[in-house]
């Protein structure tokens, strides 16, 4: 049974992650080998607690975070290992020889990669039927869903122990079957932003139209109706007969659009760097951050029928 977790690297997702596995009553230990890290996530961790309060998420137990610069400490008598490294196979696999003779063969060394095959990543750990793909959605205090991967070697009860834990908290477990790159989210989507990025790039529509085009248009519809369901709701013959010459006509590029390349090799790298698509002064992101927070709350409350 798994009780206690730590997650190595905080980042932008750490602090919520262990947010809400605290909410349901676990203890985590979150470490990062930066001491700024650490002092960022204090900070974060605070405001995800507030927004778990706004989407009357309760604790169901006396779960707890504390956070530590000190890599023993963090995964000393863990049940659970999430790694949550920048997405880079040699960082992550320097993470694993770190922590493998620290830890006992049956605890579960779960990978928070957007997109690495789990396959890949367990060629670098003793037990590889321990490890397991854990890929939450950020921000992951507020959005529920996590998928669930199995590399090649990944015995089926890990699968189906980290599914369990992830559904014992509220949350909803997905269990991709297949280690293919970049999951299923991460593939739905950047299929959807390749096309935005070409469409954008030929001048066909301006980024704030193509924006709410997509919110207002589609994602406003899949928020209620999923990709599957919608085609039966709009029926398969409609499908055919559209795809039959849309298809053909649709980005299918397998590099990367000039127009990105163009921007990050000028460190316009979006919020980040106050350029990317949009310009953003530290006040609008401030801002902004604070209203997609509100409104994804919303949103989650009148999908889940607490409106």
């Amino acid at each position: 049974m798994i009780q206690r977790i730590a997650i190595i690297g905080l980042g932008t997702m750490g602090p919520g992650m262990a947010a809400r596995l605290a909410r349901g009553g676990l203890q985590v230990t979150a470490y990062d080998v930066a001491p700024a890290a650490i002092e960022r996530a204090r900070t974060m961790l605070g405001t995800a607690e507030g927004v778990l309060d706004a989407l009357g998420i309760v604790a169901t137990g006396a779960g707890s975070v504390r956070f530590t610069d000190d890599i023993n400490e963090a995964v000393s008598g863990a049940d659970l290992i999430i790694e949550n490294v920048p997405e880079n196979i040699a960082i992550k696999a320097e993470v694993y020889r770190s922590i493998d003779g620290l830890i006992a063969s049956d605890t579960i060394v779960a990978s928070d990669t957007s997109g690495i095959p789990i396959t890949q990543l367990q060629a670098h750990i003793s037990h590889p039927e321990r490890m397991v793909g854990m890929h939450w959605s950020n921000p992951p205090h507020i959005i529920p869903m996590i998928e669930v991967i199995g590399g090649e070697r990944t015995a089926p009860q890990t699968v189906t122990t980290i599914r369990d834990l992830i559904r014992s908290i509220g949350l909803l477990p997905v269990v991709v079957k297949k280690d293919v790159p970049g999951f299923v989210e991460n593939r739905v989507l950047y299929a959807l932003l390749r096309e935005a990025v070409d469409l954008v790039e030929r001048g066909v529509i301006e980024p704030e139209d193509l924006d709410t085009c997509v919110s207002w248009g589609i994602g406003y519809k899949i928020a209620v109706v999923g990709p599957m369901a919608l085609l039966d709701m709009a029926g398969l013959d409609i499908y055919k007969s559209v795809s039959s010459f849309l298809n053909a006509d649709l980005s299918n590029r397998d590099d990367v659009a000039p127009m990105v390349l163009e921007k990050t090799g000028a460190s316009k790298l979006g919020i980040k760097s106050g350029e990317g698509m949009f310009s953003y002064t530290p006040e609008q992101t401030k801002a902004l951050q604070a209203e997609r927070a509100r409104k994804l709350v919303a949103v989650r409350r009148i999908l889940e029928g607490r409106e």
